[in-house]
This record gives structure tokens, C-alpha cells and sequence, in this order.
């Protein structure tokens, strides 16, 4: 980066220490960013290439009102993403609000009263609570007569295989694997390993479904999880697949039947697939699928860049700068309200939205606990563009994504960085830098 580039960010609110730590951080990982520019390009061809097979058009451009009928924009859209994650059906609609909502839709068409849901990779991101009645909430499955039974890991992060066995009986009807981390400390499966689980699982009882929740998951491998047995993949368009695009809609990919299922819970039993206005909102749709996984690129770029700045303070993170990436989540574990909060304030002051805004903790529907989130976003709530939450709990852990620039995404890096050092002091920064490299001399010496 040229001097002028310096003094531009150092303009900005950057001290030059600053500035200097997380340009040689970058200096360090070239080599796994190459490694993500691989598969960047395998899964850009991929969705260029299901946009070819379906012969997209300018005439699928065109907005419908009202019932949708016979709206061509929609129905290519949903065979594009159905080949994409090679699948038999998709549901692709900007009436579907969230992450949230598409996977409460999917549980409610395909669970009844009596059957049982489990998941056997611990408790579910906060929001779900509510849907399945962990939480009492009205509306909730727990209402409708489905139980809920929960296998948490191992201590070691690996599935308890005999305990999930156990689990699963005559009731068991659906399984939901959660691949990302949501306000845990674990590690996100990988897609292997979601293969890996839903095959044991099979085993147990073949007709079970196995739908996965693949937020922040899509486009980081060169496969999905309904490459490796996942019967429904569940996501939203304002996180990996909308490409920063798309402003609402949820995606639920899988098989024909339960995707169907699905469309009667969203719109009406009888009508299905068949009603859905598109609403002139396709092409955003579309135009942010088929940039998405350039996106996810600059965004995992970031995460690990982040990784590497605070795992080198002395910051426990999750997963480390040179572990390997199965999302876009970066998880840096404070330890400390102030610092989680000086965290999110800075990612909120290098926003291009509202950067001006100073986030505060507030009780967010749907948590169990106040949560800070900073998110100066062109489209609210969306977590593919650069954004950072975290309930302020111990111990006390910011969850940071998104990017729409890798170049933008990095900047957000300096500023957050820059206001933990305001919050705490210069001296509290290079105290932790150089105990973590007297550390790291003890160890050689004991080494040696």
C-alpha cells in the first residue's frame, strides 16, 4: 500500500501504530488468501453457470403485483438456486423476512403434532428458541404439540455419536444442524462434517430429515451441505447469497416434498408455489447471487485478517488466523463489557451508513439477554455487509462479519482496533503485545 493510502486512513481517525500492526498482519496471511481466491472462482463459475443452463433473461426482469401468477422471474430463480446447491426444488422469496423466519417456516410445514425435533449439535442460535419453545413464546412448535430434545457436543467439539443414537426414536421426525457458531464458543462445522453427521444419522433412522441451517455458511467451500445428504438447506438472502443485494428474502433448497411443504406454510395450502409477487425485486435477487461469492471472498478475508490482529494481542478467537474457515463469523472473546462495546463502536464508525451513530446495548426481540450491534448497513440487519454484535454476557465475545470490500472490511478492522485502544489506553495494547511475545520466547527457550 503506497504512503498516500497511509495518510488517507491516518486522516480518518488511525494511529499510525495502529495502522502499521494490521498492515503486517495482512503481510502474513498471502498465502491462505490465495487459497480462498481458488475457490472463489470454482463457486462463481458454478452460479454462472446455472444462470446459462436456465437461459436467465432480461424478460425475467420483469416486477409482478398481486397474486404472482405465472411470474417467470421467480420461477427461474428458484431452478438457479436448485442448481446450484443441486437440489430438486428451492423456495426463493423476498416474502420470506429472515435467517429466522425461513428456518421457523421450514420446521413449522414439516413437523406435526407428536413428532419430536432434535438437534444434536447443542443449543440453537437465540432467535430459535422462541420458534421451537425453549423459551415460551406464543405460536411456538412447543404449542403445537412438538417436543424438542437437544445432544450437546463433546467436550471436544465432536459429536457424541452414542448420545444422538439414544435420542433419536419413533418420534423423532426432523433434525436441525446448526453449522454456524451463532453465540456459542464452538467451532462451525465444516460441510464434511455436517455429511459426516447426517449420514450416522441416516443410519439411526432413514426417513428422518435432516435439514441444516447454512447461514454464513454458503459459497466459503466448494460444496454445501446438500452435497453431502442434507435433505432442506436453510438460509437468508441478506446474509451470504444475497451478495449484499438482495433487500429481504430467505432461500430453503432440498427435496421436492418438503419444499412444498414448505410454500403451503408460506402462502396457502392449495396455492403453494404457484402465488408470490416478485415485486421488481428479482434482479436485485439475482444480480446478488451472482455476486455473492466474490463477496463471501473479501468477507472471509476479513474475518481471518481479524483473527490474526487480536489473536496476536493475546485475544482468544474463534477459529484462530490459521485454523481453517467453514463461515464468515469471527468470534473475539473480550472478557470485557467495555472492550466488547468499544469493539462494535468501532466497526459502527467505519460504516458508510450511520457511521455517525454510537451503538448501545438494548433488549433485542428474540434474545434472552441486552445485545450490541453495529451495523451501518444500506440494507438494515444485513450481516453480509460489515457488521459485529455480542450479548453482553461473559464472556463478553463480539461476533464480527461481512464486508461488502475486502478493502472496506479491513479499514473496519483498523477503526475497531483503534477505539479498543481508546477505551483502554496505548499502554494497555503494547502490555498485551509484549506479554504475548515474552510468551512466546519463554516457549522457545523451553523448546530449545
Amino acid at each position: 500500500m503506497s504512503d498516500r493510502n497511509r495518510d488517507e486512513i491516518l486522516s480518518m481517525g488511525i494511529d499510525g501504530d495502529v495502522y502499521d500492526f494490521c498492515m503486517a498482519t495482512e503481510q502474513e496471511l498471502c498465502g491462505r488468501f490465495r487459497a480462498i481466491d481458488e475457490v472463489t472462482e470454482y463457486n462463481q463459475l458454478k452460479v454462472l453457470n446455472a444462470m446459462r443452463k436456465n437461459r436467465l433473461g432480461e424478460s425475467h426482469f420483469a416486477p409482478t403485483t398481486g397474486y404472482g401468477y405465472n411470474d417467470t422471474g421467480r420461477e427461474i430463480t428458484e431452478k438457479i438456486y436448485a442448481d446450484v446447491f443441486h437440489t430438486e426444488d428451492a423456495l426463493v422469496r423476498p416474502q420470506i423476512t429472515c435467517g429466522t423466519h425461513a428456518l421457523a417456516l421450514a420446521l413449522m410445514a414439516n413437523l406435526r403434532p407428536g413428532d419430536e425435533l432434535l438437534s444434536p449439535v447443542g443449543k440453537p442460535y437465540d432467535t430459535l428458541e422462541e420458534v421451537i419453545g425453549i423459551r415460551p413464546s406464543a405460536g411456538s412448535l412447543r404449542e403445537y404439540g412438538v417436543t424438542y430434545a437437544q445432544v450437546d457436543l463433546l467436550e471436544d467439539e465432536s459429536f457424541d455419536y452414542a448420545g444422538i443414537a439414544d435420542a433419536i426414536h419413533e418420534r423423532t421426525r426432523l433434525v436441525t444442524i446448526q453449522r454456524s457458531k451463532g453465540y456459542a464458543s464452538r467451532h462451525t462445522l465444516s460441510v464434511q462434517e455436517t455429511g459426516d453427521l447426517i449420514a450416522f444419522i441416516k443410519k439411526q433412522k432413514a426417513d428422518v430429515i435432516c435439514m441444516v441451517d447454512n447461514c454464513y455458511g454458503e459459497f466459503v467451500d466448494r460444496i454445501e451441505p446438500s452435497d453431502v445428504g442434507a435433505d432442506l438447506v436453510v438460509g437468508s438472502l441478506i446474509k451470504n447469497p444475497g451478495g449484499g443485494l438482495a433487500p429481504v428474502g430467505g432461500y430453503i433448497a432440498g427435496k421436492k416434498e418438503y419444499v412444498e411443504q414448505a410454500s403451503y406454510r408460506l402462502t396457502s395450502p392449495g396455492l403453494g408455489k404457484e402465488v408470490g409477487p416478485s415485486l421488481g425485486i428479482y434482479p436485485q435477487i439475482l444480480q446478488g447471487f451472482f455476486l455473492a461469492p466474490q463477496t463471501v471472498n473479501g468477507a472471509l478475508k476479513a474475518a481471518i485478517l481479524a483473527a490474526g490482529i487480536y489473536e496476536k494481542l493475546g485475544f482468544r478467537v474463534i477459529p484462530g488466523m490459521h485454523d481453517p474457515r467453514n463461515d464468515i463469523i469471527q468470534a473475539v472473546e473480550f472478557e470485557d463489557p467495555e472492550l466488547l462495546k468499544a469493539f462494535c463502536r468501532g466497526i459502527q464508525a467505519a460504516a458508510p451508513v450511520d457511521s455517525f451513530v454510537r451503538p448501545e446495548p438494548w433488549d433485542m426481540p428474540g434474545y434472552d439477554c441486552p445485545v450490541i450491534m453495529a451495523a451501518g448497513a444500506f440494507v438494515s440487519g444485513s450481516s453480509i455487509e460489515l457488521s459485529a454484535d455480542g450479548p453482553i454476557r461473559p464472556p463478553y465475545t463480539a461476533y464480527f462479519q461481512g464486508g461488502l470490500t475486502y478493502y472496506h472490511a479491513k479499514f473496519g478492522m483498523m477503526m475497531s482496533l483503534q477505539k479498543v485502544k481508546e477505551a483502554k489506553g496505548s499502554l494497555y495494547l503494547e502490555s498485551r503485545k509484549e506479554s504475548i511475545e515474552q510468551n512466546r520466547d519463554d516457549q522457545t527457550v523451553t523448546s530449545q
